[in-house]
């Protein structure tokens, strides 16, 4: 049965200002609906979305890699071709001065085109390259993968600016294999600047935001005498009724729908950050002018799964670390154990630093394959976590919660979605509207359960399971110094 139409005044709901509320509240407004309000308990207002203003979120952040590779899933790969197009308009209209946001200016960019290099330390391309080579070439995306040993390649990328990104960690010149594949297309989205920038563009289609700790916190649903969702009620104790209640809270939305047990749960990437100063060697290098985003054995297990980025304007240098997703599981209200998301601005005395697995495996990266670090004596300046929504697929789950009129999810984003954000929203809208349900990615993200299938993420073992952080040694600070006075 279709789901009832919403005339464009109803008012709707959506709990989470990340990049799927985000995007969602731009594309209802650009859609003509009038009342949307959207909740969230951090103030970014204030914080602009930086991981340094004691912001916890996965869009919170530095930076998010861009990427089109995507194998034989032609319907990722078209929707990122979709999505940079998009992402090149934001950038004109910043360079053009069109409607700033408070705080930015025509010079700054939200997405740098320096591709995006996914290695391997072997001398055989690994079979998701290969598809992913095939799969651009049959969608008519010729030489836009660029393999790193191919000269004619290396003169597409020259020609294109991205010489640099093809060999960025020089291994060539130290004789060391340097194998692997270049989105030429890919680079990286300024995460914080981007999501300043579509809050603002969201608000000037008519989109209202509470962003508040106690005034934008959802605690719990409204409901008719029928059972359906009506609204929500906030921290503050008032009462927000809607005709439709998004849930868009990224690592939190488990714990708040529990209907998406053993669907998605919340992960833990565990990140690492270099201050690189002006005078390094390695500030021109690793500029988005000459270095790409970059993965690493992503499909190797707890000794791959490495991703990084280029140096931010201030010189931050960020690696990180999903060969092992970490869980955070706590008992729920109902009895049920569910991970949820715990940061160092949320609860510092548990959680001080990364797992010692997470940072063994990064630091044996960087002084294999960035050994100026070491030599610059340049030594981390911070570590995170950063906790995503996995579902058991990697598919984003983007529906209508069965048997529960008047509630939908925007979630699961399993560490790939940012780079819809200009777009994503649109999508949504189109789903909520009952629009184009026979396409490729909108069956992918539809309510579902584990059939026979092997999952790609194995979800709720509790806190039993080997990758609990209860179960897990954390890096602490005095290790981090030991690690200092040794080197020195």
């Amino acid at each position: 049965m279709a789901p009832p139409a919403l005339a464009k005044n109803d008012p709707i709901n959506i709990v989470g200002a990340g990049v799927f509320g985000l995007s969602t509240a731009l594309h209802l407004g650009k859609r003509g609906y009038t009342n949307v309000t959207v909740f969230d308990k951090q103030p970014y207002d204030s914080t602009l979305y930086s991981y340094f203003t004691g912001c916890d979120a996965a869009s919170a952040d530095l930076n998010k890699i861009i990427r089109s590779a995507y194998g034989s899933q032609i319907e990722y790969q078209e929707l990122t071709f979709e999505a940079i197009e998009e992402w090149k308009k934001w950038n004109e209209k910043l360079a053009g001065g069109e409607d700033l946001p408070p705080g930015m200016s025509s010079s700054d960019r939200v997405f740098h085109n320096c591709g995006n290099l996914s290695m391997t330390d072997g001398d055989v391309l690994p079979p998701f390259e290969i598809a992913t080579i095939k799969t651009m070439e049959d969608c008519g995306h010729k030489d836009t993968q660029l393999i790193t040993s191919d000269t004619h390649h290396a003169a597409i990328a020259q020609k294109r600016g991205q010489g640099g990104c093809l060999d960025p960690f020089q291994r060539k010149r130290r004789g060391k294999s340097s194998l692997g594949v270049l989105d030429s297309t890919g680079g990286v989205a300024i995460a914080d600047k981007a999501c300043r920038l579509a809050l603002h563009k969201a608000r000037r289609h008519g989109a209202r935001f509470i962003l508040d700790p106690t005034a934008g916190a959802f605690v719990s649903y409204l409901t008719s005498n029928s059972g359906k969702v009506a609204g929500i009620i906030t921290k503050d104790g008032k009462s927000h009724p809607a005709a439709l209640t998004v849930m868009a809270c990224g690592g939190w939305t488990g714990s708040l729908l529990p209907q998406l047990d053993n669907l998605c749960e919340a992960t833990a990437g565990s990140v690492i950050i270099y201050k690189i100063p002006r005078s390094s060697s390695l500030w021109d290098r690793t500029s988005s002018a000459n270095f790409p985003t970059w993965t690493y054995k992503m499909r190797d297990g707890a000794e791959g799964g490495l991703y990084g980025f280029p140096r931010t304007e201030d010189g931050y240098f960020k690696i990180g670390y999903r060969g092992t997703k970490y869980t955070n599981p706590q008992k729920q209200g109902d009895g049920v154990e569910r991970s949820v998301p715990i940061t160092r601005w949320t609860e510092a005395e548990k959680l001080k630093q990364i797992p010692t697995q997470a940072m063994k495996v990064l630091k044996g990266f960087t002084e294999e394959y960035l050994p100026e670090l070491r030599d610059e004596g340049i030594d981390i300046e911070t570590t995170r976590v950063c906790w995503y929504n996995d579902s058991f697929d990697n598919h984003l789950i983007i529906d209508r919660v069965p048997e529960q009129d008047g509630l939908f999810v925007a979630t699961a984003g399993s560490g790939h979605a940012f780079k819809y954000l200009p777009i994503m929203g649109k999508w949504i809208v189109d789903i909520i509207e009952g629009i184009g349900m026979d396409r490729p990615a909108v069956k992918a993200w539809k309510w579902r359960v584990l059939g026979e299938q092997t999952p790609i993420n194995v979800l709720m073992e509790g806190s039993s399971g080997v990758r609990a952080l209860q179960n897990t040694r954390l890096t602490t600070d005095a290790d981090m110094k030991l690690r200092s006075r040794a080197r020195l």
